[in-house]
């Protein structure tokens, strides 16, 4: 593989931007295994330095499980644009199922959580990296889980 198809290959893996791709092969000497651990490392600073932004805008999502189990999320973000987004909109679903599957108490709680389909990491990581792909803060503000 080339130099540009590695770029596109790790673009459509990580969801970082072309120069982010180019950087952390660059820096990882080709190796694209290396390159996309310091992408993952690098958008989790970047979402480190976004976390005390404000969150004027965001989502409800819910999630029904079986008619026995529901939960109402509100998750927010900076502005309406990144609300719209399918990856903030498939994070939404995602921590929304999450939330029915584990029954956390607190947001604490579920933030440290592992993350239901990728164990190797947390929730509070999974939502670090769309925050690295979006630019913008997430938060979760609340959450509520019903059980019949």
């Amino acid at each position: 593989m080339n130099n540009a198809e590695l770029v596109k290959k790790l673009r459509e893996e990580t969801g970082a931007g072309v120069m982010d791709c180019k950087r952390a092969l660059g820096d990882a000497a080709g190796d694209f295994d290396k390159a996309k651990s310091l992408i993952a490392e690098r958008g989790l600073a970047k979402a480190e330095k976004k976390a005390e932004r404000a969150t004027g805008s965001g989502r409800i999502f819910s999630y029904i499980h079986n008619e026995r189990i529901g939960v109402l999320l509100l998750l927010r973000c900076e502005t309406d644009f990144v609300a719209r987004l399918e990856v903030f909109q498939e994070l939404g679903r995602n921590l929304a199922m999450q939330i029915a599957a584990m029954g956390p108490e607190t947001v604490a709680d579920f933030l440290a959580e592992p993350y239901i389909r990728d164990e190797k990491t947390t929730v509070e990581n999974l939502i670090k990296g769309v925050i690295a792909q979006t630019g913008e803060n997430i938060q979760v503000e609340k959450f509520c889980r019903y059980v019949l």
